[in-house]
């Protein structure tokens, strides 16, 4: 479903997402998402 993205929707995405918050804060985005996915990973090897 997601693997259909062409490289004209990611880049509309990026630039839609880039005028919601900012130049600035893209990489709190992606850093809070990073150890979101690392938190998560690890509480998988848990379970």
């Amino acid at each position: 479903m997601f693997a259909n993205f062409g490289m004209t929707e990611i880049l509309i995405i990026l630039f839609v997402l880039l005028i919601l918050f900012g130049g600035k804060k893209i990489p709190e985005l992606a850093k809070g998402f990073g150890k979101g996915i690392r938190q998560f990973k690890s509480e998988l090897k848990d379970v």
